[in-house]
């Protein structure tokens, strides 16, 4: 067999190591610099946004639906224990993410209800013996992630959710405990091999699942299983043009997985039940372990992590909920805020939570800057106008519409191109068996 060339393993590496890559950047900028109103917070605490999402919260794919609590474990020096309060029936998700991005873990509404709940979050393979009666979640890798989502129902309803994010906490089960945090990737590292250098010190301190060690092992030659000083530091100037190459195409591979199908109908939804099944080995409390929520293939997992990555890092699996995002109206003209739209629902979406349309650009899936401040729209939008016969019609354009009705159900898009995404939350039975099918974008 005809060894890969440098070139070709690079492409293959950027693709299997960029979710970790980008989840551990993001980590690590919550710890040390906070991201749009979630402050800079240390490991092993919640950080809380004290507002809902807004354009300054350079997140790809953030919602605007609900108010954040994000925490960062280090479970490296120990369990730790984790209290969440009783939502009193509102809508809360506790996500936990790992360092490869697998969804792990659930807690909350859907998945273990909203009464208050303890549990011991464990690092992988403790052997110690939890006191009786207390709930184990174990963390496939010693750094993970858990995402909070609690509704908000806008600035009035701010109080209520400040009430059960300051009862949501981290405790450690024994004190004393000695954390070793993120590796520091080698800093003399040349910019352009600084995501292989990132990948090899993560990788190494944050195993994979067995079956993808294997596949891991392939990447030997390009240095990323070296240990001790980098290999990248002062490369051969071929061999670093020839790995830079490489990365070039992996991130071109992420990125034309993530877009349409050239051969999709115009303006169809890409809703996307299946993006976040690529974990196939560590599925935990609140997951749903069947197997229409696997992916078979571990190398399209692999692609399929990148891409949920690029898009939509830190997003849930559908049965929790369910994303769509379209590029193109219902000509397969691309969404631009050069021209106006409408988008009308005969009847509401399937849901047993709630749903929402959210704007975004088309370059960095950021939240839109608008004069009124407005992100998203949804069923839980004050002031909608209905139709008579119940159905609802959205207008997404640049300006403000000049009609009251129409003014308020605009959800502002950017002068430039963009791609809007709905989420349902708790989506219903006819979503998840794909038999609901969402109206497409309409110009006008």
């Amino acid at each position: 067999m005809t060894e890969a060339k440098p070139g070709a393993l690079a492409a293959d590496a950027y693709v299997y190591g960029y979710p970790m890559v980008f989840d551990l950047t993001m980590a690590d900028r919550c710890v040390r610099q906070g991201m749009g109103s979630l402050p800079a917070t240390g490991f092993n605490r919640f950080g809380h946004a004290d507002r809902l999402a807004t354009a300054d919260t350079e997140f790809v794919s953030v919602n605007n639906d609900t108010v954040y609590s994000v925490a960062q474990l280090d479970l490296s020096g120990g369990p730790l224990l984790l209290d969440v309060p009783d939502t009193d029936g509102a809508y809360l998700v506790l996500q936990f993410v790992d360092a490869w991005t697998n969804n792990f873990a659930y807690l909350g509404r859907r998945a273990t209800g909203t009464g208050a709940q303890r549990r011991l979050l464990v690092p992988p393979h403790w052997h110690g013996t939890p006191a009786p009666g207390l709930q184990v979640i174990e963390c496939p890798t010693t750094v993970a992630t858990v995402v909070g989502r609690n509704a908000c129902d806008g600035p009035a309803d701010l109080r209520r959710v400040r009430d059960l994010q300051q009862r949501l906490t981290l405790t450690p089960l024994e004190p004393g405990g000695v954390y070793a945090g993120l590796s520091e990737p080698d800093p003399e590292v040349p910019e352009q091999l600084r995501f292989l250098e990132q990948l090899r010190v993560w990788a190494a301190q944050f195993p994979p699942a067995a079956a993808d060690l294997e596949y891991q092992r392939r990447f030997a030659p390009l240095g990323l299983l070296d240990t001790g000083s980098s290999p990248y530091r002062n490369p051969a100037p071929d061999w670093a043009a020839e790995l830079a190459a490489g990365l070039a195409e992996g991130r071109r591979r992420v990125e034309l997985a993530g877009r349409p199908d050239p051969g999709r109908p115009g303006g169809e939804w890409m809703l996307n039940l299946h993006l976040f099944d690529y974990n196939l080995d560590h599925l935990g409390p609140g997951t749903v372990d069947e197997p229409q929520w696997r992916i078979p293939d571990r190398r399209a997992a692999h692609l399929t992590r990148a891409v949920a990555a690029r898009a939509g890092l830190w997003g849930n699996h559908a049965y929790e909920a369910a994303y769509a995002a379209v590029f193109q109206d219902a000509d397969g003209r691309a969404l631009t805020g050069a021209r106006s739209y409408t988008l009308r629902f005969d009847s509401p979406p399937p849901v047993d939570a709630f749903w929402s349309l959210t704007m975004y650009d088309a370059t960095d899936y950021y939240l839109v800057a608008n004069p009124i401040d407005r992100y998203s729209i949804g069923d839980r939008t004050p002031g909608l106008v209905y139709a008579p016969d119940g159905s609802l019609t959205l207008v997404l354009q640049h300006r403000r519409p000049d009609d009251p009705a129409e003014a308020a159900n605009w959800l502002p898009t950017p002068e430039g191109e963009f791609r809007p995404m709905i989420r349902l939350y708790q989506p219903g039975a006819a979503v998840l068996d794909g038999t609901y099918r969402l109206p497409p974008i309409r110009p006008r």
